[in-house]
């Protein structure tokens, strides 16, 4: 079973712009997010999507010098930007996608997503469970993706990237994953895409010393224990899919 994770990643943001190289916990917020997804099991490669956009060379020059492969495409249709991303890498079965503003996305629960995948072979899994919006990931088999690239023509299919398979669920097989119960913790923020969200993202770097391998579950306790912390972020609204 041939697995990549793709991690989607560009400087340009309506809200926080080049928040994915923003100061974090004596590094930046990509080496965060590529240092956990390189902790992933049963993977072939872990590659960085960025855009061909001049303001994106940076993302490219971050990757060369930190020997991260590194794939340019469109800065609209992500859709595009992944398919041929994965394309690269036939023969592969499965992908794993992560958003670059997720500097604590949960290396653990990926885990068990790939091995519930292996067990249950399908098309895509499913979390049951609402988890901190920043810790999840997404894993599609190559062929959906395909299938996805192929069928999903609206706007909002090609900027996100398995929206397509949620609208359509009965063209899919799906397989689901529980998440455990300490994890259920939708209320939280724990992703990048606000100055509020970046203070909270500060702050559990700086206690947790720049621990770029934190546990997922040991950050949501230390949020859960000072919500004088969690509260940085608790305002700001998730934009809408459109």
């Amino acid at each position: 079973m041939k697995t990549v994770i793709i991690i989607q990643a560009r400087m340009g943001s309506t809200r926080l712009p080049g928040k994915i190289m923003k100061p974090l916990g004596g590094s930046v917020v990509l080496d965060f997010v590529v240092s956990r997804c390189k902790l992933v099991e049963n993977v072939e490669e872990v590659i960085v999507a960025t855009s061909i956009l001049s303001q994106d060379d940076a993302v490219e020059q971050w990757c060369l010098q930190n020997n991260v492969s590194c794939f340019r495409g469109s800065e609209d249709d992500v859709l595009s930007r992944y398919y041929e991303c994965a394309l690269q890498y036939k023969p592969v079965d499965y992908v794993i996608r992560v958003t670059a503003d997720c500097p604590f996305v949960d290396y653990e629960l990926a885990n068990e997503v790939i091995a519930e995948m292996k067990e249950h072979p399908a098309d895509i899994v499913l979390l049951n469970g609402s988890l901190p919006r920043g810790l999840a990931v997404e894993m599609i088999s190559f062929s959906a993706l395909e299938y996805i690239f192929e069928n999903g023509h609206e706007p909002r299919h090609r900027e996100h990237v398995t929206y397509y398979a949620y609208e359509h669920p009965q063209q899919f097989k799906a397989i689901s994953l529980e998440v455990p119960e300490v994890k259920k913790h939708p209320e939280l923020r724990i992703t990048l895409d606000t100055e509020e969200d970046y203070k909270l993202c500060q702050a559990v770097a700086d206690y947790f010393q720049g621990d770029k391998l934190v546990l997922s579950q040991t950050v949501v306790n230390f949020l859960v224990e000072h919500p004088e912390i969690a509260k940085l972020n608790a305002h700001i609204q998730q934009k809408q899919v459109i």
